[in-house]
């Protein structure tokens, strides 16, 4: 029996799931952070605390994986890759690759060998893949390289809002009731001011749920998640444009917490995707990952063994990793 570890390591959390070869799901185990854009050390702790649980709860040794391959955020460019091939080393699998997050989410949302993943979680990033293989990156590196949305700037924006309106500096939100309630005070003021006496704070992704709990009677709320939708279709146009596949049919695969979790039911992010992108790409089709995105380190893994996934082995995993 051959085994295959597939890891996604996020700026929020990481998981690592070993699966074996006929897509049964054997084992899966979670960490924190596993970008080392965030934090490298703690990057690291998280990916080896997450192999070594998962390898731990299967009751299995490293020698016993086939191969593995790790997907990971912040997995950009050369030397993001200089930081993390000799970390992947230390985890002590032999056969292994690392590659971004975006890779593994395309792999996971589409049977085409092309097209675009669009993350969307604690941050954005934007990877496509044409026909011929070639591969362009848009984003990745937060608001001053560019990118705007993910749950760090969506939770800003919330934070924001609610400040405004209660300084009567801009429209009514239900956040500034909500954002006070949530943080635990009991009005926008002691909210306002312990935060300013605080030795240093930042609003943090675990806001953003809230903008989509009172979107459908906040309009500031929907304006926010609007242009983030309208941000991403622009990306992907402009990867589309780079890659030359404008009058291409593909799948443009819709992962990340963003996305996947808070705009489950499609109505506030994935119209805005939609509307910009069909300007670039009309035979584009937005394909919401169903799984989570560690499905498509597995199937790499699979292929690094140089082994043929079956229908029935893809179909299996899809089924235990759905979301």
């Amino acid at each position: 029996m051959k085994f295959y570890l597939g890891v996604d390591g996020g700026g929020s959390k990481t998981i690592a799931v070993i699966a074996d070869e006929h897509g049964q799901e054997v084992a899966r185990a979670y960490a924190g952070n596993g970008n080392h854009q965030v934090d490298r050390d703690q990057a690291e702790q998280s990916l080896t605390q997450a192999v070594d649980g998962v390898i731990a709860h299967a009751g299995l040794r490293r020698e016993d994986l086939a191969a593995a391959v790790f997907g990971l955020a912040g997995a950009d460019r050369e030397p993001d890759f200089k930081i993390l091939r000799p970390l992947a080393r230390r985890l002590g699998i032999t056969l292994h690759d690392v590659v971004c997050d975006t890779h593994i989410a395309l792999r996971a949302g589409t049977n085409l060998p092309y097209g675009i993943a669009c993350i969307c979680g604690t941050g954005t990033n934007m990877l496509g893949i044409a026909p011929d293989g070639r591969a362009h990156q848009c984003g990745g590196f937060g608001y001053a390289y560019g990118d705007f949305g993910g749950g760090g700037d969506l939770a800003v924006e919330a934070f924001r809002a609610a400040v405004r309106d209660w300084q009567g500096r801009g429209p009514q939100t239900l956040l500034a009731q909500r954002l006070p309630e949530k943080l635990g005070y009991p009005d926008m003021a002691a909210l306002y001011n312990a935060s300013l006496d605080a030795e240093y704070y930042h609003p943090t992704p675990d806001l953003t749920p809230l903008l989509f709990e009172v979107a459908e009677q906040d309009r500031v709320s929907r304006s926010i998640l609007a242009r983030q939708g309208a941000e991403l279709g622009m990306a992907a146009s402009a990867v589309t444009r780079a890659l030359g596949m404008e009058r291409l049919a593909f799948d443009v695969v819709l992962a990340g917490s963003v996305v996947q979790r808070g705009d489950s039911s499609g109505k506030y992010v994935r119209p805005f995707i939609a509307r910009v992108l069909q300007a670039a790409a009309p035979n584009a089709r937005l394909r919401l990952l169903g799984t989570e995105p560690v499905l498509g380190a597995l199937l790499l893994a699979m292929e690094l063994d140089h082994s043929t996934v079956p229908e029935k082995v893809h179909s299996t995993l899809t089924k235990a990793l759905a979301v």
